[in-house]
């Protein structure tokens, strides 16, 4: 039997994006960033299958999920029921794992049977592509490895690219709940620190400075603030991690909310 990388054949290089997926809610929600979503979607050829990063998946090793049908995963409390209602029956794809787990080199990589999808992958994806006919599988963020760790992780699954593979970090890049002003939830403000790392956040992807994105813990007040845990960070360095050399980058949904929290998402390729 063929390897799934060479049944897929070669396409053209699929673009990789970053994804500010905020509260669950956008996955019922009609709203600018929905719109961003969808639009960004159109603007990509269509995936022969995704990988998805989340922020909310979390474990001690490496995994990928492999079984056929992932299960939609409420991982969160108090919304209101019709959000717990939402299914995304999209397949997933054991042979994608397998051969996501032997292009990494870097790292172990186990096959895993229990997860699915969490809202990190299915409120966004759900927009991108509501009739949920795309394979979908998630990779895990291990918890005990460094950043230039996961960067590394994913500089080994670019041959993914060239095989129709959407390849999807999920995330918040300023992301501090304990800090949100809850009276101004749905308002596009930001708190001078928040504003300031964003600003800083900005340049460096921009500019193609993933050494001082990498490095995030160094970059002083304002980045501790807005990244107090990394696991909704992270994601993104999955995407740099996938940039070729000179190859296009763009931001879009780059606006805050309600104080220490940015919906920015990044997109690489055309």
């Amino acid at each position: 039997m063929k390897q799934f990388i060479e049944s897929l054949g070669n396409t053209s290089t699929m673009p990789v994006l970053f994804l500010g997926h905020g509260s669950p809610m956008n996955a019922i929600e009609e709203n600018e960033f929905v719109k961003g979503f969808r639009k960004v979607s159109s603007e990509i050829e269509m995936p022969k299958a995704i990988l998805v990063v989340s922020a909310h998946w979390e474990t001690p090793g490496t995994q990928v999920t492999a079984m056929d049908f992932p299960p939609t995963i409420h991982d969160f409390g108090g919304f209101p029921k019709a959000l717990y209602e939402v299914q995304y029956p999209a397949p997933g794809s054991p042979a994608l794992a397998k051969q996501t787990q032997q292009l990494v080199k870097s790292s172990e990589v186990h096959l895993d049977d229990q997860w699915g999808l969490d809202h990190g992958a299915w409120s966004v994806i759900r927009h991108m592509y509501p009739e949920a006919n795309v394979p979908i599988i998630q990779m895990s963020i291990d918890y005990r490895k460094s950043p230039q760790e996961h960067y590394q992780i994913a500089q080994e699954l670019r041959a993914l690219r060239n095989k129709g593979v959407l390849i999807v970090g999920s995330g918040n890049l300023v992301h501090n709940l304990r800090m949100v002003d809850w009276r101004r939830l749905n308002e596009n403000y930001a708190f001078d620190w928040a504003e300031e790392a964003s600003q800083k956040m900005s340049e460096f992807i921009l500019n193609r400075d993933h050494e001082n994105l990498i490095q995030f813990s160094k970059q002083g007040r304002a980045f501790q603030l807005s990244i107090p845990t990394p696991e909704h960070f992270l994601p993104l360095l999955y995407t740099l991690g996938l940039q070729d050399k000179n190859e296009e980058i763009s931001l879009f949904n780059d606006k805050p909310l309600a104080g220490s929290l940015t919906m920015t998402s990044v997109k690489i390729g055309a």
